[in-house]
């Protein structure tokens, strides 16, 4: 059986793949990798096939055993002293070590035939808000590689510019509860620069700032909930809704980040800069 033993894991790592979706309706989240593209760019680059299950990395910090001649691709934020954005071949008996990231949060490592831990409900993703799926990577845990995949797509390099460093504008459209706050929170929604809070995770990212006015009181239903939702909770400070959200929430959703961009909140580093237009 060709595997990989995990040696250490940094301040979070968790096996990912395109998620469980269509199941909001069952009160199941989809989960999933957090950044999308970064995630299918490393499985692309060692030809596996869509949805293959990957190691999400947050913050660095991994450090794996090649139990076997192993395929790899490392994508996302770019960690020193690995190969990124490209295939490459590490050896039986090689340790891999991925040290801190100079910009982003969360880098992947796919390897070429994916990870194959049993799936749990048509996914083999780590959910951290609902508890399905296999458990945070620990050390001392040997992961299985699975042998099905397609053929090498012959690239060298994948030319990706590195997630910013500085501060980050993303688009949003207004939300469902866009009247449940006054013009002039909007005005201070779509103006303000945030700050990205230390208690951000893969159910969100939370932000600090000057908190939003709302223009009505009172309790509002739970509605179904998608990603990239911005939720604003009673502090009246946003929470972007990432890959662990919740199916339904109860708070007003006053906009939504434009879907390619939800990949670029996912990379957001706590203290960050943050600007919505």
């Amino acid at each position: 059986m060709t595997s990989l033993t995990i040696l250490e894991t940094g301040p979070l790592a968790t096996i990912q793949d395109a998620g469980r979706t269509g199941q909001a309706s069952l009160g199941i989240p989809t989960s999933g990798a957090c950044d999308r593209a970064s995630y299918a760019l490393a499985n692309r680059l060692v030809g596996n096939r869509d949805g293959a299950a990957a190691i999400e990395v947050t913050f660095g910090g991994l450090v794996l055993h090649a139990d076997n001649d192993l395929t790899i691709a490392i994508t996302g934020a770019p960690c020193p002293g690995v190969p990124f954005n490209a295939p490459a071949v590490i050896k039986s008996g090689q340790v891999l070590r991925l040290g801190p990231p100079r910009t982003g949060l969360r880098t992947y490592v796919a390897v070429r035939g994916g990870i194959d831990v049993p799936p749990v409900l048509g996914s083999r993703s780590t959910d951290l808000l609902s508890g399905l799926g296999p458990a945070p990577l620990t050390a001392g845990l040997t992961l299985p590689v699975g042998c099905t995949y397609n053929p090498m797509p012959g690239v060298d390099l994948a030319p990706v510019a590195d997630p910013p460093a500085g501060e980050v504008v993303v688009r949003v459209t207004p939300g469902p509860r866009r009247d449940w706050f006054t013009d002039a929170a909007w005005a201070t929604f779509t103006t303000q620069s945030y700050a990205v809070s230390s208690n951000s995770n893969r159910v969100g990212v939370r932000l600090d700032g000057q908190p939003l006015e709302r223009a009505r009181t009172g309790e509002l239903a739970s509605e179904g909930m998608t990603l990239g939702a911005i939720q604003i909770p009673p502090s009246g400070l946003p929470v972007i809704f990432l890959a662990d959200h919740p199916v339904t929430g109860g708070y007003p959703v006053i906009a939504y980040v434009a879907d390619p961009e939800v990949n670029t909140c996912a990379q957001l580093r706590p203290g960050q800069s943050l600007r919505f237009i």
